[in-house]
């Protein structure tokens, strides 16, 4: 497949759900050690501003969602439960809090690789495709739009409304109610 021009700019400065919808079928790319490793986007999830009780942002800025406050187009990896990192694009304006949680991939370029970094398990889920294309947090901050980083979002297929299942986020367990429930999680439902 070899490169193509990653997303420009303007494509995360739109809003959250928006981008989040968009990046399903989307190609995901990671040099890694020289390696060019990709997977198509097949699940995604939206968290926006201060007033969503299931985003980092809901406290306000820190150390660690300061990422989120920057401009769009970067991304925003965090570790979690002391083992797992997690990859956004952080979305809309800058000095607004928002991002696109990239929660699985099936993996093209370098699958092999893919497969072996995994032991052979699947890449369905935030942590696991972070583990597979060797993404964590010395690439918090970096320009998505901008090769030069080894790790980017470019074109990849298109995909139909009929192929796509909207739902609640995952694992907001002790978040309460409207945002628990909200419909922000966007998932390939089939092959198209």
């Amino acid at each position: 497949m070899g490169f193509s021009e990653p997303f420009p700019y303007l494509f995360y400065t739109r809003p959250t759900l928006t981008v989040a919808r968009e990046l399903l079928g989307a190609r995901l790319v990671r040099i890694l050690d020289g390696q060019w490793l990709s997977g198509i986007i097949t699940e995604t999830e939206a968290y926006i501003g201060k007033e969503d009780l299931g985003c980092h942002a809901h406290s306000g800025k820190t150390r660690r969602n300061a990422v989120m406050y920057g401009p769009p187009g970067h991304a925003y990896v965090y570790f979690t439960y002391g083992m797992h990192w997690m990859l956004n694009a952080v979305t809309e304006a800058e000095g607004f809090p928002a991002a696109v949680l990239i929660r699985a991939i099936r993996p093209e370029e370098g699958a092999a690789i893919i497969h072996a970094r995994r032991n052979g398990r699947d890449t369905n889920g935030p942590a696991k495709l972070t583990q597979a294309l060797g993404i964590n947090g010395t690439l918090n901050g970096v320009s998505l739009f901008d090769p030069a980083a080894g790790l980017w979002i470019e074109a990849g297929a298109s995909i139909p409304d009929d192929a796509v299942t909207i739902g609640p986020r995952v694992g907001l367990y002790t978040v309460p109610e409207p945002w628990k429930s909200k419909p922000w999680r966007f998932i390939v439902s089939r092959d198209t």
